[in-house]
């Protein structure tokens, strides 16, 4: 016996672009490499921070050894941006679970007075939902088979809709929806931190510098180039995380997300979620973070579909020669007997032509039919019915004269028009 395949796990059979480590505890983007550039801006500048600068700190505040924090603030610093960036991009974003099937619910047929098909089965494309008094349109996802809720939208790179999408972050490697956005602009806000931090511990090593030996801003730098290639680059790093910052703290304020503000911009439409600037700083900071709406470790539940019916035709098997295959055998032949006896594999009609002369022809319309041991055949003008009886099948072979298998063709014909119920079969036997 062949073995039972295991049963797959959700994150097994997962239809996202997501990628997963640890056995699906956790849930990254499709680019998630993006990670490694993202921890090495980050880790790269923090080291050669404390290696040719913070090292230099330590005995300029004597007091309490004071000096000794410089380095560990930014390590500890460092360590807690990575933790922000890992929990951010490692985490369900707010995934919407996906449908097996459309709406049902929904479904309506065309009117063509509306520029519809008729009788062609169709559902709205948007509907209207009340959100805080205010009507607010939610469209059907054709990939995920719903209808988003409010503030959801189908992110294409990771081909999942999340609930109050953001944005897709290249530099975390996964969409920015309900569950990690507090995450991530923590990490924003903490990256623009440590730069402002690294920037001015860089400053005051020059000027230290300055105040001994190197009395000028360019031979302090010259001694000291680790601090140069630190200022710049941090300085062209406060710009984008700093920028980042400054706006997401606007949306904050105003209860907006960067896709929402930057489609509905030109809108002028008014914003319904908007609760105002502290009700909406406490429903991001301080709210309860919803709990994932899948459970990738658990086994996946096949869904058991009622069967499918065909209304044309009905394929399942039933016993050879019975009603239901009597009324198809009629229906299918038409005018030509022989055609069902060769479907049916009941037997060979051999009608013998050429070799025979006009007396036997006459001999072969005159046989007799035997009567069987259940049934009979009567043999009055056109009324001759010919049924395939559980004896034909057995016997593998059996021959009517050509009047009776005329006068039988003629008979089915009319038999199979006019729909009247199969009479008992019978067995014929020709001498």
């Amino acid at each position: 016996m062949a073995q039972a395949q295991p049963q797959k796990r959700v994150y097994e059979a997962w239809k996202g672009n997501n990628r997963f480590l640890f056995g699906g505890r956790l849930i990254f983007g499709p680019d998630a490499k993006s990670l490694l550039v993202s921890v090495s801006l980050i880790g790269v500048p923090v080291l050669v921070f404390c290696v040719f600068v913070a090292r230099h700190l330590r005995h300029k505040f004597s007091t309490y050894n004071a000096g000794y924090a410089i380095p560990a603030v930014a390590i500890v610093f460092m360590i807690y941006v990575l933790i922000l960036l890992l929990i951010t991009s490692s985490q369900d974003p707010g995934i919407v679970p996906r449908a097996s099937h459309p709406p049902e619910e929904e479904f309506a047929y065309g009117n063509p007075l509306n520029g519809g098909t008729p009788g062609r089965l169709q559902f709205p494309r948007v509907k209207e939902l009340m959100v805080n008094g205010m009507l607010v349109k939610v469209k059907y996802c054709d990939t995920c088979m719903i209808y988003r809720p409010p503030r959801c939208s189908h992110c294409s790179i990771c081909n999942n809709c999340v609930e109050r999408f953001d944005h897709h972050c290249p530099w975390v490697g996964q969409c920015i929806g309900q569950r990690n956005y507090r995450y991530f602009f923590l990490f924003v806000s903490s990256s623009t931190l440590l730069c402002i931090y690294v920037f001015a511990m860089s400053a005051l090593y020059i000027k230290f510098l300055m105040e001994e030996d190197y009395p000028t801003v360019w031979k302090a730098l010259k001694h000291s180039p680790a601090s140069l290639v630190l200022m710049i680059y941090c300085f062209v790093a406060l710009w984008f995380v700093g920028g980042l910052t400054g706006f997401h703290t606007y949306l904050i304020s105003t209860n907006q997300t960067t896709y929402e503000n930057f489609r509905y911009r030109s809108d002028n439409r008014p914003n319904v979620y908007d609760q105002g600037c502290l009700n909406n700083f406490i429903g991001v900071f301080c709210s309860k973070t919803k709990p994932s709406k899948h459970k990738f470790r658990a086994y996946v539940q096949e869904e058991v579909r009622a069967p499918v019916v065909n209304f044309d035709r009905q394929m399942e098997e039933e016993p050879a020669g019975g009603p239901r295959a009597k009324v198809e055998d009629d229906l299918e032949i038409g005018s030509d007997l022989l055609q069902i006896s060769q479907r049916r594999n009941y037997g060979d009609v051999d009608i013998e032509t050429g070799s025979q002369n006009c007396s036997e022809m006459e001999s072969m319309s005159n046989t007799k039919l035997m009567i069987g041991s259940e049934s009979q055949v009567p043999a009055i003008g056109s009324e001759v019915r010919v049924r395939h009886s559980s004896w034909d099948r057995r016997s593998g072979n059996w021959d009517i004269s050509l009047d009776v298998i005329g006068r039988s063709a003629s008979d089915v014909i009319r038999r199979s028009a006019s729909g009247s119920e199969a009479v008992p079969s019978f067995q014929t036997e020709t001498h």
